[in-house]
This record gives structure tokens, C-alpha cells and sequence, in this order.
């Protein structure tokens, strides 16, 4: 690893260091987005360790100051949802590139990581598509079953279909290789039928 792309890295996590809400991790409070950030980056190094600067980059910022910009600014609704979400996603990559800049990324690297964060180009650019998959695979990994444990089996059926469009044939492979608590790995299985 570059000793550039070390201090980019370093200025994710620093910056994701800051997020007020926290998560237990064996028995560690630790910052939400930092450890997301590193569970990123441990997903990208397990599956695609032949990943470039730019798509660790992208990987590691892919909620890089998320709390900045709270879902209760935009209404309630699918519409206001998709709004939030891609306002997340410019913030996400002006904030990633600005830091890339600052450790002497060009400008068209740092473009090129804005297209990933921004989520352009998905199905046609592979490393957008692989920071969705590594997405898809997290949210699968840490976050589906605090996730489904909120909502009814019916809606959890719906968006892991949703999530299911969105990957690629790869990492649709991996995750039907994860182990899932049984409750879980049913639902996955409706969806899918």
C-alpha cells in the first residue's frame, strides 16, 4: 500500500472517528462510521484484493461524515429518501476527493472516486459496481438483522429483492455463501423464489 493512499485512509478514519453515534463492538464503543468504514474495507480486501487505490478509497469513504447530513431533513417518503440518499452520495465524494486532493490525488482520480461514490455508471463502470457490492455484502454481514428486526417479513422480502437487482453475479455468489441466522437465510430464500 502507497504511503499516499495510507494517509488517505488514515484521514477517512479520522474524520469518521468524529461521528457522535457509536456502535458496541466486542464490547467497545466505537464510532458507527469507522468501524462501517473498516468493515468496507475488510469486505473489498476478502473478495477483491486486487482492488485499485481509487476503489479502496471510495470503499472506505462510502459513508464518510454520513451523520453530517441527517435523514430528517428531507420528508418522509420514497421521495424524500432517494433525495437524502443522493445528497449522501455528492457529499460523500466532494468530501473523499477534496481529501485525496490534499494528499496529492490528481483531479481525475479524484473524479474518477466521485463517479464511485455518487454511484454513476452502476452496471457499466465494474468499480461502482463493486462499491455496491461491497455495499450489499455489509449491510448482509452486520446490519440485515438489526435491520429486519424493525420491519415486517413482507417489507425485509421486498428490499432484499431490491438489493439483489442491484448486484452482480459475483457477488450474488458470495453472499449465498454467508452464513445467516435461520430466521434470516428464510427470508432470503422467499425473496429470491
Amino acid at each position: 500500500m502507497s504511503t499516499k493512499l495510507q494517509a488517505v485512509l488514515a484521514k477517512i478514519d479520522e474524520i469518521n472517528a468524529q461521528d457522535p453515534n457509536s456502535e458496541v463492538v466486542d464490547g467497545q464503543s466505537v464510532a458507527k462510521e469507522l468501524i462501517y468504514g473498516r468493515r468496507m474495507t475488510k469486505c473489498l480486501n476478502q473478495y477483491w484484493p486486487q482492488a485499485s487505490d481509487l476503489l479502496q478509497i471510495a470503499v472506505r469513504a462510502q459513508h464518510v461524515k454520513r451523520w453530517h447530513i441527517a435523514r430528517s431533513e428531507y420528508p418522509l417518503g420514497k421521495a424524500g429518501y432517494y433525495a437524502w440518499r443522493k445528497a449522501l452520495g455528492v457529499f460523500h465524494a466532494e468530501t473523499a476527493m477534496e481529501v485525496m486532493r490534499e494528499h496529492g490525488y490528481s483531479e481525475s482520480e479524484a473524479e474518477q472516486t466521485g463517479v464511485m461514490l455518487r454511484k454513476e455508471q452502476l452496471k457499466t463502470n465494474s468499480d461502482t459496481q463493486t462499491l455496491e457490492d461491497v455495499a450489499c455484502l455489509v449491510f448482509l454481514s452486520y446490519y440485515f438483522d438489526a435491520f429486519a428486526s424493525k420491519h415486517d417479513d413482507e417489507k425485509i422480502i421486498k428490499i432484499v429483492q431490491k438489493t439483489w437487482k442491484k448486484m452482480s453475479q459475483q457477488a450474488k455468489d458470495i453472499a449465498l455463501s454467508l452464513t445467516l441466522p435461520e430466521h434470516l437465510g428464510k427470508l432470503v430464500a422467499q425473496a429470491l423464489a
